[in-house]
């Protein structure tokens, strides 16, 4: 197998000069590494790539955390920052938590053994002095989930006014009887966003925010079913449903169906995420779309910057997102109105 030394010699040059052309061709003269990489191609020289790596303390794979691997949303982001990895020849190890805090400490410490070069996290269960004492010591970035206060690289949208600007467009049909379904509010901070922009819509329209109709769930399809239930239950059902996120509103629609309301006749539904199955649901489901693949190509950039020592601009990314319309809600989509 050929080495280093063999292609310097057969090409008259020293092996930093092959090491410049391998690594940072731009520094050496043209002629030069036209000669070398001859020389290279005729050898058939692989140059050992986990050697240098281990050389410069660096592996080139990054670790990605996810709190649920089948989670359709986290995989439009993972592709994101797929895309631009290896775009800068990086590899990405996923990392699944089953939202269970021990499975996270214990994959970081894939981090703290430098078997990875930095970590993007999608949600954290783990003490946030714990997290920010992580960004001090290693590359980190935190996407789809904004912890307030705490001074992490984050890359979002903002879930208060994305789901104040659904809950008004409900308002604006007419509605005043509006419920909501919401996520784990104890858990997740995208949950208590989303209900904060439900509160605000309300609050400012002068609409009493009835407690019986603000009902928890967890994010999944049987949680919306069961909460939209216990709605059709109450002597005055609401009339519109806000749902945290598109696999709730999807259940909602199904067990409103199950029980004789029409949607969006009889009950209009808004979701969250704009997953793809909504636009193929039936009917087609209104829903705050979020850039995931943007999501996860901006959380990348700025894990290659802290990676490369570069300084960042600043720690929070807003990415916007948008309101998209469809059957559920019973408006056309000239109604909306920006």
């Amino acid at each position: 197998m050929a080495k280093m030394s063999d292609v310097a010699r057969l090409a008259n040059v020293s092996t930093a000069t092959v090491s410049r052309v391998l690594r940072n061709p731009e520094t050496v003269k043209e002629h030069t590494r036209k000669r070398v990489h001859a020389v290279i191609e005729q050898l058939n020289y692989q140059p050992n790539i986990l050697a240098r790596h281990l050389r410069r303390n660096e592996t080139n794979t990054i670790l990605v955390l996810v709190p649920n691997i089948l989670n359709t949303v986290f995989t439009e982001i993972i592709a994101g920052i797929e895309s631009e990895a290896a775009k800068n020849g990086y590899r990405v190890l996923l990392g699944n938590t089953n939202m269970k805090v021990e499975n996270e400490y214990g994959l970081i410490d894939l981090l703290k053994q430098k078997q990875t070069d930095g970590m993007i996290l999608f949600s954290a269960k783990m003490e946030r002095k714990t997290l920010l004492q992580l960004s001090k010591d290693y590359p980190i970035v935190l996407t789809s989930a904004y912890l307030d206060g705490l001074k992490v690289p984050t890359v979002s949208i903002d879930n208060i006014s994305s789901s104040r600007r659904a809950v008004e467009h409900l308002i604006r049909l007419g509605h005043t009887r509006i419920a909501h379904i919401s996520g784990p509010l104890e858990e997740y901070t995208i949950a208590r966003d989303r209900y904060k922009g439900f509160q605000q819509a309300m609050i400012h329209n002068d609409l009493e925010i009835d407690s019986m109709l603000v009902q928890e769930g967890d994010f999944k399809y049987e949680s919306g079913y069961n909460q939209m239930l216990k709605f059709m239950a109450m002597e005055k059902p609401p009339t519109a449903v806000f749902a945290a996120s598109d696999k709730m509103a999807m259940g909602a629609i199904k067990a409103a169906k199950e029980h004789g309301i029409h949607v969006p006749k009889d009950l209009a539904v808004i979701g969250f995420d704009n997953i793809k199955f909504s636009s193929l649901f039936e009917p087609a489901l209104t829903t705050i779309s979020q850039p995931f693949f943007k999501m996860g190509q901006t959380s990348m950039e700025l894990l290659l910057q802290q990676i490369q020592g570069k300084p960042l601009s600043k720690m929070q990314y807003i990415l916007d997102s948008e309101l998209v319309i469809r059957e559920s809600c019973g408006a056309s989509k000239n109604i909306e109105i920006q």
